[in-house]
Formats: C-alpha cells, structure tokens, sequence
C-alpha cells in the first residue's frame, strides 16, 4: 500500500511536466535524446550543469541504494516518504534541467563566433 503511494507520487508529478511537452515543452522523446548530449557538454565544460548532474546521481544513488537514511522497516511511512520525495524531486529535476539544455543548445546554436 505504502510503496504505491510513493510510486503514485512519483508518477503524477513525471505526468503534469510531461503534459507541459504537448504544451510547447519538449518531448519525453526530445528530453531523452537530450541527455547523453547533456552530460558529454558538462563533462567537457561547456554546459553549467555539472553540479545538478552530480546532484541527480546522488539522488538515484540514494533512491536505488539498499542503504536508506529512514528504513521503511522501523517506520513505514516516513521511511517511504524520503524515498517518494526524492523521486519526484528526481523526476521534476530531471526534466527541468533537459529543458534548460535544450534552450541552451538552441542559443548556442544562434551564436555566431567570429
């Protein structure tokens, strides 16, 4: 009961950002193709997003860790609350910042160097 109530927490934030895609936002599709794009930018020092990158790992880390902060074994509903926050943080994180590479490649895409 409690880890579909993560879950659906999860799920309904990914789902009102993925709606703003059908708004005039990237696609999911867009958004994927973006990140391997992304990441090799940061790595290289183009994009400023190094510390959000190394955030997000972080918080996958912890997400998908057997080592939790809060065990759900001692207290169940605060124990997946942290879990239910850091995934949608994750998620709203996720494709808040593809969205900011995005803009940013078709600004550096504008920029003539002379």
């Amino acid at each position: 009961m409690a880890k579909t109530l993560k879950r659906t927490a999860a799920f309904t934030a990914l789902a009102r950002q993925l709606m703003r895609g059908s708004r005039g936002g990237p696609s999911l599709s867009k958004r994927i193709a973006a990140v391997p794009r992304m990441l090799k930018a940061s790595a290289t020092g183009q994009y400023d997003g190094g510390m959000r990158l190394a955030l997000m790992a972080a918080a996958t880390a912890y997400v998908v860790s057997p080592i939790d902060l809060i065990p759900e074994a001692f207290l169940l509903v605060v124990g997946l609350a942290d879990d239910a926050v850091m995934i949608t943080w994750l998620a709203g994180t996720v494709l808040a910042e593809t969205e900011r590479f995005l803009e940013w490649e078709k600004q550096r895409d504008r920029v003539v160097v002379i």
